[in-house]
């Protein structure tokens, strides 16, 4: 496998989506509609993603391809994109600089390339499960803080009662030095850079996920599902740093 290659279009993948979502971000015009499943889409997510869709079958077309807002396109494929252009789009639609575009490598199945691309900040997450760079700088997640000094994140406090243990989880927030909504990617781009220390997600899909497996893994940190299990295919995350992810799934799932 050339890793070097396909990180390098890695990134041409991020700052080519990163131009064409930036001029939606708290633009007056932006309009935001309501999907079958009652999340919310733009121009900008529709858009950066079929651009992305567009250079890849370019590049690589033997390729699959796997998005969001597009759907599935050869996924049998031995190497297929994952992509989920805006990560964050409630946030993305009230001008608030906490989401992100999630562009994955899979590799028989395995995620062995993530990125999470912040185009407002101009923060690229890369990580290949040795290692992640934070805009070309090798990142480690923080260095064992007790349950009691930690960060705790999660994109919606209501959804753990929605989809998993929700007293558990309101038990947890209450042992850890602060839990804020700092979520979607941008909580995993905090974990990996040693900002937050917990980061949880009750419930996702795949293409919310398959990026964050290298870039979580490369920082050093550990990626689950809520029970504890193997994320690839999963259908929720916590992520932690490895002093405290353990103690986390326990006290989720008591």
């Amino acid at each position: 496998m050339n890793s070097e290659a396909y990180r390098s279009f890695l990134v041409e993948l991020a700052a080519a989506s990163g131009d064409f979502i930036r001029p939606y971000f708290a633009s007056p015009d932006l309009v935001v509609e309501t999907k079958s499943d009652q999340t919310p889409v733009t121009m900008a997510d529709r858009g950066a993603e079929e651009l992305m869709r567009q250079m890849i079958r370019q590049r690589f077309p033997s390729h699959g391809i796997l998005g969001e807002e597009l759907g599935p396109e050869n996924t049998g494929a031995e190497f297929v994109w994952v992509l989920d252009p805006i990560d964050g789009t409630r946030a993305f639609a009230a001008a608030t600089p906490l989401f992100g575009t999630l562009i994955a490598l899979l590799h028989q199945g395995q995620p062995v390339l993530g990125a999470i691309h912040q185009p407002i900040l101009n923060q690229l997450l890369i990580g290949d499960g040795a290692q992640t760079t934070f805009n070309g700088r090798t990142v480690r997640v923080r260095v064992n803080p007790t349950l009691g000094q930690a960060t705790l994140l999660c994109s919606d406090f209501l959804d753990p009662a929605r989809h998993q243990n929700g007293a558990a989880f309101d038990a947890l927030c209450h042992r850890v030095r602060q839990a804020r909504t700092w979520g979607d990617c941008f909580g995993y781009l905090l974990v990996a850079t040693g900002w937050a220390d917990i980061m949880c997600d009750p419930v996702m899909n795949p293409w919310d996920i398959a990026a964050l497996i290298p870039v979580v893994r490369g920082a050093g940190g550990v990626i689950t599902d809520w029970q504890g299990r193997d994320p690839v295919n999963a259908t929720s995350i916590v992520a932690a740093i490895p002093g405290l992810h353990a103690q986390v799934i326990a006290a989720l799932n008591p």
